[in-house]
């Protein structure tokens, strides 16, 4: 059985690092923000993540975690994490955000 290597989508705005552990932005003002992989899956905001918190099993760490694929949509980004998780979009001006917090 051989096993298809990660994806890493690029897009004008963003590109993957070459070892899968963060994710830089260019922001409209022509800024880079770079956001390492474990902040981005910490930070997820998706419905399965968000109960995962309120019910007190939600990781306070994600160590090695890698950015396999990440998708465009426009308003935001799908980041698939070497985890399995792909369920998150981030939106752009969260991401903006995140890279502030």
């Amino acid at each position: 059985m051989s096993m298809t290597p990660p994806i890493a989508t690029e897009s004008p705005t963003c590109e993957v690092s070459a070892d899968l552990a963060s994710l830089s932005m260019v922001e409209t003002d022509g800024s880079r923000v770079t956001l390492a992989a474990e902040k981005l899956r910490l930070f997820c905001k998706c419905a399965h993540c968000t109960r995962a918190r309120f019910d007190e099993r939600f990781p306070d760490r994600f160590p090695g975690i890698a950015i396999v694929e990440v998708s465009d949509l426009g308003y935001g980004l799908n980041i698939s994490f070497s985890d399995g998780h792909n369920r998150g979009i981030y939106p752009k001006s969260y991401l903006a955000g995140l890279a502030e917090h």
